[in-house]
C-alpha cells in the first residue's frame, strides 16, 4: 500500500516518519514497524558533509542496513539514479541541496527496503528528478512494498497513493481514498483562509 500523509506545516506529518524509522520514540503507546525501513526523512540525515559522495553511499547504505558487499553491487545504479557521477569524489557539502536530495533518495531507493518512508522529496531537485523519484516508488509499489509518503505536492499524492491521511494537530481528520482526502483539505484550506482574512 502506498499511504499518502498531508496537512498544514506543523500538522505532524514528519514526526511520524520519524517514530516509524525509530529515529524518535512515542511518550507514550508504541510503533511497531516489520521489515528493512529505508527512510529518506531530513535532506542531508545519515549524509556526513565532510565525506565524498562515494564515502557517503557507503555510509549512508550501511546506516540503513546494507552490507558492504551489498553497497558494491548497487553501487553504479545508486551513482547513476543520483546523476552525481562527476561530483562523485568531491565532499558533499560542497553540493547543491538538489543534489543532496539526489544522494540521499538514491541510496535510499536502493537499499531494498520493505518499507520506504519518504518525507518532501520532490521539494528539491528538477522536474526530471521527480518524475524519476515518482516512477522508483512505482515500482516499489508494484512489487509489493509499503510507502508512506508526506509531501504537499497533492497531484503527486493524487498519482501515487492509495490511501490519503490528513492531520491537523497531529489528529487524523480524514483518512480514505486520494480524492476524497484532498477535497476535504482544500476546502478546509480555502475555508480557514477566508476565516483568517
Amino acid at each position: 500500500e502506498v499511504v499518502g500523509i498531508i496537512g498544514r506545516n506543523g500538522a505532524g506529518k514528519s514526526t511520524i516518519l520519524k517514530l516509524i524509522s525509530r529515529i524518535t520514540y512515542p511518550n507514550s503507546g508504541m510503533v511497531s514497524a516489520i521489515g528493512r525501513i529505508g527512510a529518506f526523512i531530513e535532506l542531508g540525515a545519515g549524509l556526513h558533509p565532510e565525506l565524498t559522495g562515494r564515502e557517503n553511499i557507503f555510509l549512508y547504505g550501511a546506516i540503513l542496513g546494507m552490507k558492504r558487499k551489498e553497497i558494491g553491487r548497487k553501487f553504479d545504479e545508486i551513482v547513476n539514479f543520483a546523476e552525481i557521477k562527476r561530483f562523485l569524489d568531491l565532499p558533499i557539502k560542497k553540493y547543491s541541496s538538489g543534489m543532496y536530495s539526489r544522494l540521499g533518495f538514491s541510496v535510499c531507493a536502493f537499499c531494498d527496503p520493505d518499507i520506504l518512508l519518504v518525507d518532501e522529496v520532490l521539494a528539491v531537485g528538477d522536474v526530471n528528478f521527480q518524475k524519476k523519484c515518482l516512477e522508483r516508488m512505482r515500482e516499489f509499489r508494484r512489487d509489493g512494498k509499503t510507502i508512506i509518503f508526506v509531501s504537499h505536492n497533492l497531484e503527486a499524492i493524487r498519482s501515487i497513493c492509495d490511501r490519503v491521511i490528513y492531520l491537523e494537530r497531529g489528529k487524523v481528520v480524514v483518512e480514505g481514498k486520494p480524492q476524497r482526502v484532498i477535497n476535504y483539505y482544500l476546502a478546509k484550506a480555502q475555508k480557514d483562509y477566508h476565516f483568517t482574512s
